[in-house]
């Protein structure tokens, strides 16, 4: 059989990893002079109470060749057929680079395919979904590298932010800085654009950012699958609810953990989702 592995920025629920045997490779997250292995050293609990006392921002980073390549190495001595590594976008991660060296190094003989999502969180959830379906279905390596090439080409998020400050601390808004202006006391709406993070526009009031999360979902055509992205928002119940009046039944409900919700903050909603041809 072939199987899946992914990094930990996709924000997969256990339960889901678990049933689909999928493989996570953790980032590392520096809270000053300490660095905690994302899942393993740090909950996300544990992340979100350090954030919020942290005066500096937490940093990030990728994992390690070595780490990749202890993971395929697991999973060829498991009997794996063949494996398919789908990551976080080379736009704002070196994951990539550490996933495809790691696969250069094994010497084991079974075939690693490393798909760039140019996604993060639970749409590039999304895509390992689609591969780890693939494979349970019996699909061939290629079978499950084009499924979750498909997902890729088909799969995006948006979603609105609280504030904008996290993202401008963490320098991950680039371009989009201009777009937005100096306005911290918006609530900023972002999506993913050729692997990087974009404007999706901006308005006054949460409630207006909640009805435009809704609107974008709505304006799409061929949705065939939804999921969604929170921190903790005090209105995630409704949203919720929303969706299922629209006839969404949630593929992935995902809590940002530290690799995103360091950037991202708190206070979070989005949607992440995938269209038919």
């Amino acid at each position: 059989m072939i199987r899946i592995v992914t990094d930990s920025s996709s924000d997969l629920p256990i339960e889901i990893l678990e049933r689909h045997r999928i493989t996570v490779v953790p980032l590392t997250i520096r809270f000053g002079h300490e660095n905690f292995v994302d899942g393993r050293e740090l909950s996300v609990d544990d992340f979100w109470n350090r954030l919020t006392a942290a005066e500096d921002l937490p940093e990030t980073a990728a994992p390690s060749v070595g780490l990749f390549r202890e993971a395929y190495h697991d999973l060829s001595d498991a009997g794996a057929d063949g494996i398919v590594a789908v990551v976080i976008s080379t736009g704002i991660s070196a994951t990539h680079q550490s996933a495809t060296l790691a696969a250069e190094q094994l010497t084991s003989g079974i075939p690693v395919r490393v798909i760039d999502s140019g996604l993060v969180s639970a749409a590039l959830g999304l895509c390992v979904l689609a591969a780890a379906q693939a494979a349970e279905a019996g699909g061939t390596i290629d079978d499950v590298e084009a499924a979750a090439r498909d997902a890729v080409a088909s799969s995006n998020l948006f979603a609105a932010l609280d504030t904008l400050e996290f993202l401008k601390r963490g320098g991950r808004i680039g371009g989009t800085a201009a777009l937005f202006g100096n306005l911290l006391d918006v609530k900023p709406l972002i999506t993913f654009t050729n692997g990087v993070v974009s404007p999706g526009g901006r308005v006054r009031t949460r409630r207006k950012a909640v009805k435009a999360v809704l609107g974008h979902l709505d304006s799409l055509d061929s949705v065939v699958e939804v999921g969604v992205v929170h921190s903790d928002p005090p209105d995630l119940a409704s949203f919720l609810d929303a969706l299922g009046e629209r006839g969404h039944d949630n593929t992935i409900v995902a809590r940002l953990g530290p690799v995103v919700g360091t950037h991202a903050g708190p206070g979070v909603i989005g949607v992440v989702y995938r269209v038919g041809n």
